[in-house]
């Protein structure tokens, strides 16, 4: 990249977070109130400039009060966090929570202060909406927000409400109601509708749900903006109503199918004058009911393969699609996502790379590696061929929630980028899925005002001591032991599932779906489990303690159920019945355990997802159609045969016992009685009918618990008695 180049560059990204560097001071007393509501008064707020164009803050004592000082409320409210952490040792986040202020705030001796050295701090991942956050109201999305601040984070992607905008635009271009009610997906599958991979799935889509989450994505953008942050919001991309080919006869569409068990979808190519009008009246209507920050997601070839590699037709799409948002928004900003990069590895070369950006502007386009820690693309593209780029943790697949993370990498890798990489803009978060693995996500998040690389082991010494709300030596140990295990992964795509989540079948282990290879020492983590219980009677009165003490012991069993499952198969092949009989026994106990287990936590009841689903709609229609979505994104993903069952498992509580256990029964059933009858088991038949039996679950309504039962720390104890000899 030319030094005129990186100067213009540089310059654009000056210009761009100066302009915000304004402090909203009533937004970041609304925050403190809201984290800290019984110390508040003992804050002061001030502003200070920005340090060469990066957000900074700075903490001091005066007078009595804790003074928080930033260049917008975002800062301040990092600041806050900063205190909150280092000083009175409190922790907060997802799964667990230490809000236990002293009674008189720690003095800060000598002043500190902090200048983030990355410009962005990206957060979420279209399937984020779906996969963790469709049911969430004002309530939960505002807790977001403040943990987005107090972490500083300044880039969300904000996708809560589009199908109002889409539903408008396709309106006045003359479509019915019932030509929409085709194309909107329901609530739990908007990610890939807006991706362009489906249609219709899970609808029809309400008119309440359109008209309530409009609203409610006003809410979390006036929020988001008033602390600082820079929200992302999508272009058009293309994907089109099925009816668009009868109302447009000559329109150029692209029929495609993304390959899942879904219909064909129509694209708009943009080549066709169409594509331009409807993207520009797209992000008009979007800005009129959103306002904009002049950044726009687009990803017209998500998981979807161009019908060419020929760069001129690469270059020529990628131009029309940015000409699409600049006509309505001459500095819109294109934030790319780089997925297709890595998951179409073997199409997208040098030069088809190169295509597709370099029609674009240097200084608006920017480019997300989405899965860097895992498999980096920007050190295969020259760091993307001079676009200004983002290094991101994607970490989860579906909301699986094994244990799972590369630490040390995260600890190191993004500094070592931004050192190599004048063009490197940013870090970021793009999980599929939030609420697990809470500490992967805080040391992450920990690079954000630091520029110097962090010490893993002494980082988990203080999380513990912040989390647990006291310094444990058989923690620390514990803690050692999960980063050399679960938290020290080799590349692998998502941590190993549990065979348990798996569709039985004599081969059940090798789906890429439910990957149940081990790529850790799971002794290491058992060694971990013994010293949790060791610590449990000193750390058992804190909520992180025992979110986490639940997730040991969880992990520990699904890992024991994948060495339990494959001793049945051998005692079926071999006719011993009363192997066979003992293990198939004491696999379903181990499922009843461990829906016990999670039962203690409400992060992982099934009880809740299903009645937060419900209670978005206003009439028992609504109640019904939103709880299917809950039930068949993390079962079934689609139909009856959809190729991606069990890509969305989770190890939830009634999840185990009402859906996974049953078709372990009658699996094991089956065998036994091929045994009894010295006849072949038809796994066809077998299939066909656990099947149909998914498929009345996902249309049921029957209850599960959305509140917990029983002490998580009593039950991992009485676990891990039963357990432990056999997990050694």
């Amino acid at each position: 990249m030319k030094p005129i180049k990186l100067l213009l560059l540089f310059v654009f990204l000056l210009f761009r977070f100066t302009a915000f560097a304004q402090l909203d001071k009533q937004a970041a007393e609304a925050l403190i109130k809201r984290v800290v509501p019984t110390m508040a008064d003992q804050f002061v707020v001030n502003e200070i400039p920005a340090e060469n164009g990066k957000d900074v803050f700075e903490l001091e004592s005066k007078n009595g009060k804790i003074i928080l000082s930033g260049n917008k409320a975002l800062s301040v409210a990092s600041a806050l966090g900063y205190y909150l952490k280092n000083w009175c040792h409190n922790d907060f986040g997802w799964n667990g929570n230490n809000m236990h202020l002293p009674a008189t705030l720690p003095v800060i001796k000598e002043k500190v202060r902090h200048t983030t050295p990355y410009n962005y701090r990206y957060y979420l991942n279209y399937c984020t909406f779906n996969y963790s956050m469709a049911w969430w109201g004002w309530d939960r999305w505002q807790k977001e927000i403040d943990w987005m601040a107090l972490n500083g984070i300044n880039m969300p992607l904000a996708l809560t409400g589009e199908e109002a905008i889409w539903r408008d635009v396709y309106q006045k271009m003359g479509f019915t109601n019932a030509d929409l009610d085709s194309f909107f997906s329901g609530p739990a599958y908007f990610s890939w509708l807006w991706m362009g991979n489906l249609d219709g799935w899970g609808g029809p889509l309400p008119q309440h749900w359109i008209d309530s989450h409009k609203d409610l994505q006003k809410m979390i953008l006036q929020r988001e903006r008033a602390l600082g942050m820079t929200p992302v919001l999508p272009a058009f991309t293309g994907h089109v109503p099925p009816s668009f080919k009868d109302k447009f006869p000559d329109a150029k569409l692209k029929k495609t199918n993304w390959g899942q068990g879904f219909n064909d979808v129509y694209l708009l190519d943009p080549s066709d004058p169409m594509f331009a009008q409807i993207g520009k009246k797209f992000i008009e209507a979007q800005t009129k009911e959103y306002g904009t920050d002049h950044l726009y997601s687009s990803d017209t070839f998500n998981e979807n393969t161009p019908p060419t590699n020929d760069s001129t037709f690469l270059s020529g799409v990628s131009k029309k699609i940015f000409q699409s948002m600049t006509a309505a928004d001459p500095k819109a900003v294109w934030v790319m996502q780089g997925w297709l990069f890595y998951n179409a590895s073997d199409f997208w070369h040098e030069k088809q790379i190169k295509a597709l950006l370099n029609a674009v502007p240097n200084n608006q386009l920017i480019v997300l590696d989405l899965y860097t820690e895992e498999h980096p693309v920007y050190t295969q593209t020259d760091a993307y061929y001079g676009k200004p780029w983002i290094w991101n943790m994607l970490q989860n697949f579906g909301g699986n929630v094994s244990m799972d993370g590369r630490m040390a990498l995260v600890t190191n890798e993004p500094l070592k980028a931004l050192n190599s990489s004048k063009n490197m803009v940013g870090i970021g978060l793009t999980p599929e899925a939030i609420e697990q693995n809470p500490a992967l996500y805080e040391l992450m998040l920990s690079n954000v005002w630091r520029n110097n690389a962090i010490d893993t082991k002494d980082w988990l010494k203080d999380y513990a001591e912040r989390r647990y709300g006291k310094s444990n030596t058989q923690i620390n140990d514990a803690w050692g032991l999960l980063l050399n295990s679960v938290y020290g992964t080799t590349p692998h795509r998502g941590g190993p599932c549990s065979i348990i989540c798996g569709r039985p079948s004599l081969s059940a282990g090798s789906d890429w779906r439910v990957d149940t290879t081990m790529n850790y020492d799971p002794k290491k983590l058992a060694q971990a489990w013994s010293l949790f219980i060791a610590a449990a009677d000193d750390l058992k009165e804190s909520d992180g303690f025992q979110y986490d003490v639940v997730d040991v012991t969880r992990q520990v069993l699904a890992n024991y159920a994948n060495t339990l499952q494959p001793k049945i198969i051998r005692a079926y092949n071999s006719k011993d019945t009363i192997a066979f009989k003992q293990y198939s026994t004491d696999f379903l106990r181990l499922m009843d355990d461990m829906d016990q287990l999670l039962g203690t936590r409400q992060d992982f009841l099934l009880g809740k997802w299903i009645s937060d689903a419900r209670a978005n709609g206003i009439t028992p229609q609504e109640s019904d159609l939103y709880e299917f979505n809950a039930r068949d994104l993390i079962t079934l993903w689609g139909g009856r045969g959809n190729p991606l069952h069990e890509y969305s498992n989770r190890q939830w509580n009634g999840l185990i016992k009402g859906f996974y256990k049953p078709r372990w029964e009658m699996f094991f059933a089956a065998l036994n009685q091929s045994i009894l009858n010295n006849s072949p088991f038809d796994g066809t038949t077998f299939e066909n009918k656990v099947k149909n039996w998914e498929w009345q679950w996902v249309n049921n309504h029957n209850k599960y618990a959305d509140t917990v039962t029983g002490n998580a720390v009593d039950v991992a104890k009485n676990l891990f008695n039963k357990y432990n000899s056999k997990v050694q």
